[in-house]
């Protein structure tokens, strides 16, 4: 169904890691209004959606948020690589590094793991819609 064209649209390059900044910017990944979150919406959404312009739209924006998602783990991965134990222990990256080192694992900012509740598919046009609306509003 996707052609995965095999590079970030978006090239990450960070030279310097920064545990710090990475442990806000995991909410992107995997909090409430998340990537993580923002694709399920749509992709899941879809389905029921009874109008193929807008199965189309859905179809389109879940695949970009899908991109999104790659480029905020990529982010996070070269804002934790190469840390050294001091850089750990100092930023409080402890806690994270003690189950997932340096892996990606979508959680919000206060540490709770991506959940599933984070999103609704209702199969109502209208609450589906309404729903897209209040998650982005939640990210500006």
């Amino acid at each position: 169904m996707w052609i995965y064209d095999k590079k970030l649209q978006f090239p990450v390059k960070i030279k310097n890691p920064d545990p710090k900044a990475a442990q806000v910017i995991i909410s992107q990944l995997g909090g409430p209004d998340g990537e993580l979150a923002a694709s399920m919406r749509y992709l899941n959404q879809r389905y029921a959606m009874p109008y193929g312009e807008v199965v189309g739209i859905l179809t389109d924006v879940g695949t970009e948020e899908l991109a999104h998602l790659e480029m905020i783990s990529a982010i996070l991965y070269q804002l934790t690589r190469n840390l050294t134990p001091e850089q750990i222990k100092a930023s409080g990256f402890d806690k994270y590094f003690v189950d997932h080192t340096t892996g990606i694992y979508p959680h919000s900012a206060g540490g709770v793991p991506f959940s599933a509740t984070y999103f609704q598919s209702k199969g109502d046009v209208i609450t589906d819609l309404v729903e897209d609306l209040a998650a982005d509003a939640a990210n500006v």
